[in-house]
């Protein structure tokens, strides 16, 4: 074989090397990362609306009502709030008009409602001052916190975590999102709740403790928060048990009914 075989023999076979090699090379877009199965983004209907609103985190308050307060055996004083978290599935969506199918949750022998005025988050910070909080809310809705009451109990007496009694499927109970470019903002309003048409709850927003704008501002202290947070803003005095069978009828002045059966 002469030195100029020899050498074309070289080339070639380095240009078939490189073309191996490229071919067998992935793609960039291959080397993505994937999720390996699909998870449903949880979302609550906006009222008059095609779009829905996409949630990220609950917040919830505890003992915003002086009332309320005082009947969970705590002081009615002005002390600084406190928030827990439920999971985002925990969302259960209650149309207008309807009576939904509310499933009776497993463990609990002392099931509770609590009406709530929700207020949904378009935007967020941190450290926001409270003159600019409502800036931040998108809309406003009707919820329900639904409590096993005997498990936070049972878990508050032992000083352990109560995430049991209000965290679970279902816990969150939630009318349509109405714009607060179309409600207002709520710093007053008849608020009540019955069952099977007898008034349990019924009280005032103005009788919160702390309003909304004052519990965003809170919350923003310790957590930076962002569109598709909502808060559940606290409960009346007077919350009680439901079995099944039970049809439950929330109100909010502004805002459409909220109803529910215990199945």
């Amino acid at each position: 074989m002469t030195t100029l075989d020899r050498r074309t023999m070289l080339a070639t076979g380095a240009l078939a090397f490189a073309g191996a090699a490229t071919r067998s090379a992935p793609a960039a877009a291959d080397t993505a990362a994937k999720p390996i199965f699909a998870i449903d983004t949880i979302t609550i209907p906006i009222a008059g609306e095609q779009g829905v609103f996409p949630v990220r985190r609950i917040y919830c308050i505890g003992r915003n009502y002086a009332a309320h307060a005082i009947e969970r055996g705590s002081d009615p004083t002005r002390e600084p709030p406190f928030f827990f978290q439920k999971p985002t599935d925990a969302i259960q969506n209650v149309a207008i008009g309807s009576v939904a199918d509310h499933p009776y949750p497993s463990l609990t022998k002392n099931y509770h409602h609590e009406v709530e005025l929700v207020a949904a988050l378009k935007s967020g910070g941190t450290n926001i001052p409270a003159d600019k909080a409502l800036d931040h809310v998108y809309g406003y809705a009707l919820g329900l916190d639904m409590t096993r009451r005997d498990l936070q109990n049972g878990m508050a007496a032992e000083k352990k975590p109560w995430e049991i009694g209000k965290s679970f499927d279902h816990a969150a109970v939630i009318g349509p999102i109405h714009p607060a470019s179309k409600t207002g903002h709520f710093d007053k309003g008849a608020i009540s709740l019955a069952v099977n048409g007898t008034i349990r709850q019924n009280s005032d927003v103005s009788k919160m403790i702390w309003s909304v704008a004052e519990q965003i501002a809170k919350l923003s202290e310790a957590f930076e928060l962002k569109a598709g947070d909502i808060i559940y803003s606290g409960t009346p005095e007077n919350v009680g048990p439901v079995v099944k069978g039970d049809v439950l009828l929330a109100k909010l002045d502004g805002l459409p009914d909220l109803s529910i059966k215990i199945v």
